[in-house]
């Protein structure tokens, strides 16, 4: 597995996931609280490409998932209930976290949220921050099992999706990666 930032020639295949995992909701085999149209979209890519926040884990050739790294607090976050009230830049955010569903139990979520980690800590910034939304009952385990813990969950229209029940979840990263 080899995690690199995204360029503009991956965006084709960014967008495949999203549309892939837009499609699975829509059949009932997923329940993550997307939406086809609205987010994520190629857009949502692309504009990550040109801020250089978007990584893409690579396996045998193939782009296997993607996420957006950074240290945008989305508004929605000033309501979280953080254990760790530090400043801006020693938080990590991680958003739209997408794995193939294709390619779907190969480890690949929580190999990107290893890389998630490390970045971080690489970055000095040993405070991790993720949402998710309340319905993603698969994210909030894995997460759960990460060390990630649930701050509380905040009502809103969130990447212009409306009534989100948006999970707050953050967790200190430490040099072993083990959770505090």
């Amino acid at each position: 597995m080899i995690f690199r930032h995204a360029a503009t020639e991956d965006l084709d295949r960014i967008e495949e996931i999203y549309e892939r995992i837009h499609d699975y909701e829509e059949q009932g085999k997923l329940s993550i609280g997307w939406a086809r149209g609205i987010y994520p979209v190629r857009q949502t890519a692309a504009d990550a490409i040109a801020r250089n926040d978007i990584f893409v884990l690579e396996d045998n050739g193939v782009i296997a998932a993607s996420a957006i790294i950074n240290h945008i607090q989305p508004d929605s976050y000033l309501e979280g209930k953080w254990e760790f009230m530090v400043p801006d830049e020693e938080i990590m955010v991680l958003h739209t976290l997408t794995v193939d569903p294709l390619l779907a139990r190969n480890g690949y979520g929580t190999a990107f949220e290893k890389f998630y980690e490390d970045y971080a800590l690489e970055n000095r910034c040993p405070y991790l921050r993720i949402d998710t939304q309340e319905i993603n009952l698969a994210a909030r385990a894995l997460y759960r099992k990460l060390g990630y813990k649930e701050k509380n969950t905040v009502p809103c229209v969130f990447n212009g999706i409306e009534g989100v029940q948006l999970v707050l979840l953050e967790k200190r990263a430490e040099p072993s990666g083990n959770a505090n």
